[in-house]
């Protein structure tokens, strides 16, 4: 698919040897590293039992830890470090793209903290001629079928791809992947893509609020969210990483609260299927729904269920699910009120509907010199026939070196 120049074969030398630094560092102070997939099923606690580590590990830490250990998906790559006698050191769990839990063996236990995620950013992109099925063109060319089903996602609104379709139409997709010591993570990002239907350029653009327009600045994504509590406060914001200057570690928020009164009525954002409705320690009373596009939305919190909400319950958006409480790890009455795509937290406030869908005045205006910047490079890559030398980004290189900062 791709073709690179001499920069980018030296960029991938340069990523191979920091990993090999990093992990040449491990193996000097732990006998053995693993490199786990998260079990489906698995629990934070049941987790703990099983590897003979204590359960005062979450029990006795901070209420944002032992929220963020019900985050942990099934299939999460997560990394256990042992020592001489096999008894473990450090266990490193993502959660998410920014951050992850740390277990650390102290002198009197372990300890259970938030720390910063090491990955790479690739602008990547990708150019193709139809064959087939696009969705499996893609997928044929890339290995990568989140790629294929947020391109389908981005412009299903805009396009009939059975009736307009033709075989040897191009398609340009230009989006972000990260990358963890050398694997994709999480689902990519896409800046801009182009589809010929019939010979026809259509194009989509993803704009600085995180939604996909087409050309003349109209809102082409059909998945929208009402506000779950009418009339709330916004009392905490989501953040993906946030360091804190007075306890010196990361927090995490993985969705927005809402301040509302105790009672206070919760509605479905969405139209779904409640695929959870119970009592977990950390969200209290919560509620899941599954949506159409891979979206899910969690409700925690709650004081109760509203009857009839359960296991297996289709509802309507707007409908009221529950009420606002203050049960499980929670200081007062609020909503918990998280999103997620394909298993993956998103900021709800991106995706609720409250401005208007066609872009206007200088949002218009720096929407259009982004778009006809985005033109041209997609234009580029028509003329040559493939996709340019890809770019890259470091961050936070250093946290297998942070994690094992014992050493000094």
């Amino acid at each position: 698919m791709f073709e690179y120049g001499d920069d980018y074969t030296i960029k991938r030398v340069e990523v191979r040897l920091i990993l090999v630094v990093l992990f040449s560092v491990v193996s000097l102070f732990a006998s053995s590293l693993q490199t786990l997939n998260w079990k489906n099923g698995e629990t934070f606690l049941t987790f703990l039992e099983s590897n003979d580590l204590n359960s005062s590990i979450y029990y006795e830490s901070h209420k944002d830890e032992q929220q963020l250990s019900e985050e942990i998906r099934a299939g999460v790559r997560f990394h256990i470090l042992r020592d001489d006698d096999g008894k473990i050191e450090q266990v490193l769990i993502p959660i998410g793209d920014e951050v992850q839990l740390h277990i650390k063996k102290e002198k009197d236990g372990y300890s259970l903290s938030t720390v910063g995620l090491s990955y790479q950013v690739k602008q990547e992109t990708l150019y193709l001629e139809i064959k087939n099925s696009i969705y499996q063109d893609i997928i044929d060319e890339t290995d990568n079928i989140s790629l294929a089903q947020e391109f389908m996602g981005a412009f299903k609104n805009s396009l009939d791809f059975k009736r307009s379709l033709r075989k040897g139409d191009r398609l340009v997709i230009m989006y972000d992947q990260k990358y963890r010591l050398g694997r994709r993570m999480n689902d990519p990002t896409i800046i801009t893509a182009m589809i010929e239907t019939s010979k026809k350029k259509n194009y989509i653009y993803r704009y600085e609020n995180e939604r996909y327009y087409d050309a003349n600045g109209h809102e082409v994504e059909g998945f929208l969210l009402r506000k779950p509590v009418r009339n709330a406060r916004l009392s905490s914001k989501f953040t993906y990483k946030r360091w804190h200057p007075i306890l010196k570690k990361y927090r995490a928020h993985l969705g927005i609260d809402y301040a509302a009164p105790r009672g206070t009525p919760i509605i479905a954002a969405a139209s779904g299927r409640v695929t959870f409705a119970g009592y977990t320690r950390g969200y209290g009373k919560l509620v899941k729904i599954r949506h159409s596009d891979g979206y899910l939305s969690l409700y925690a919190h709650q004081k109760k269920f509203r009857r009839g909400i359960k296991s297996g319950k289709w509802v309507k958006k707007g409908q009221v699910i529950g009420y606002v409480g203050s049960t499980g790890m929670s200081t007062g009455p609020h909503l918990h009120f998280g999103l997620y795509k394909n298993g993956r937290a998103i900021n709800p406030a991106k995706v609720i509907k409250i401005t208007t869908s066609k872009l206007k005045g200088k949002s218009k205006r720096q929407f259009n010199n982004m778009r006809l910047a985005y033109n041209k490079k997609i234009d580029l890559v028509l003329l040559k026939k493939q996709p340019p030398m890809v770019a890259e980004t470091f961050k936070n290189v250093d946290y297998l070196r942070k994690a094992l900062d014992k050493q000094g």
